[in-house]
């Protein structure tokens, strides 16, 4: 969506938001340690995160040295690799948990704005590129960065690529915001290495001034090997689609979260099987109130219920903790959020800025955003 582009804060206001993360206790995300590192979920699993609090469990910071560089793009492999992409053609990758990071972005991309990647291990990525016309591109490294391929760049003045998903290693999608009054669809078969879009049939009509935000990577999310969900905002409804075939045919459902305004909408959807799924989102405004931001579904997206207690502002990333049927973490420009009842209930944990966060099987999750802020889970 092209009007995300303003989502950036001043100077002066980024500096006195810092000020208060500083004061926030070092709990941030604890009750997900515990979920992460005890057995299957149970009902009662939120006494035990309520008591993994005191032990200390913190997003970690990583100095990955790029201060201008806002990171919307993340994959997480496992607890020690990781890739982030962002801003001024900017992606990086860790292999040691954080603790150096090497820069491994595309030549001659400086002036592009990469908002997502999915890494299939430390040495195979793919990320895309976000903007009208050519801007849109999408990038495919074989060997951890050394070199890159460029395989997609887009053609079509009208068409703005927002996000990209991979169900597989060989099967993936990317989306763009509406052209003749459709989302458009491409698809790969071959890892990200070619790409074609996909016949318009089977999507049905955009709203008016209906678009996805490229604000997490997270408005195209697969699970299992056919089904994807599509998160739209900007017009009267902010809906959900999704698709049982790979990107064939699709049906759209409204959700809660408040639309109605270019600005508002449903920005990340999580997916833990093919049936549960959370939504969040709200106003991106950092001066407009985000009630409502947040929503669940049970039915693989057919039907959203409203979080009864939902994060308190804009949220532009969610994901489930690994193992867990309850548990799950949202992140925002004003902080991070954990569910512990699958998305009835939201409460903030910290007070940092993320865009997005993603987590890996190996319990190793991960959080990244504005001025080169990258965090780990950590005890």
């Amino acid at each position: 969506m092209r009007r995300l582009g303003s989502t950036r804060r001043t100077a002066g206001t980024e500096r006195a938001r810092r000020g208060g993360r500083t004061a926030v206790a070092a709990a941030a995300c604890a009750a997900a340690l515990a979920v992460l590192t005890a057995a299957p979920a149970r009902a009662d699993g939120a006494g035990a995160d309520r008591a993994a609090w005191a032990r200390g469990t913190a997003w970690a910071l990583k100095d990955t040295g790029t201060p201008s560089v806002r990171f919307r793009g993340l994959a997480a492999v496992d607890r020690n690799t990781a890739w982030v992409a962002g801003t001024r053609g900017t992606v990086l990758r860790t292999a040691d948990g954080g603790r150096s990071w090497r820069d491994v972005s595309p030549p001659g991309a400086a002036e592009l704005q990469f908002r997502d990647v999915e890494a299939f291990d430390a040495r195979r990525a793919v990320v895309l590129a976000i903007g009208e016309g050519e801007a849109s591109r999408v990038y495919r490294t074989d060997d951890g960065g050394a070199t890159w391929t460029e395989s997609f760049r887009n053609t079509d003045a009208r068409a703005f690529y927002d996000c990209l998903a991979f169900f597989d290693r060989r099967h993936g999608l990317a989306m763009s915001d509406p052209v003749d009054g459709r989302f458009r669809i491409l698809s790969t078969s071959d890892g990200g290495r070619s790409w074609t879009v996909l016949p318009s049939a089977g999507m049905p009509p955009a709203l008016d001034g209906e678009a996805g935000f490229a604000a997490s990577g997270q408005c195209l999310v697969t699970a299992g090997s056919r089904d994807v969900w599509l998160a739209t905002g900007g017009a009267a409804r902010a809906r959900v689609l999704h698709s049982a075939d790979r990107g064939r045919t699709w049906t759209a459902a409204d959700t809660p979260v408040p639309a109605g305004d270019p600005a508002r909408g449903v920005f990340a959807l999580a997916f833990r099987d093919r049936a549960h799924g959370l939504a969040v989102g709200g106003d991106y405004r950092p001066d407009q109130p985000s009630p409502r931001a947040a929503a669940a579904t049970g039915d693989a997206g057919r039907s959203w219920r409203p979080a009864a207690t939902p994060p308190p502002a804009y949220r532009s990333g969610v994901g489930w903790l690994p193992h867990s049927r309850t548990a799950a973490l949202a992140v925002g420009p004003t902080g991070t959020d954990l569910t512990t009842d699958a998305g009835r209930t939201w409460r903030t944990v910290d007070t940092g800025s993320y865009d997005t966060v993603d987590c890996a099987p190996d319990l190793g999750c991960w959080a990244a955003g504005e001025q080169g802020r990258v965090a780990r889970l950590e005890k």
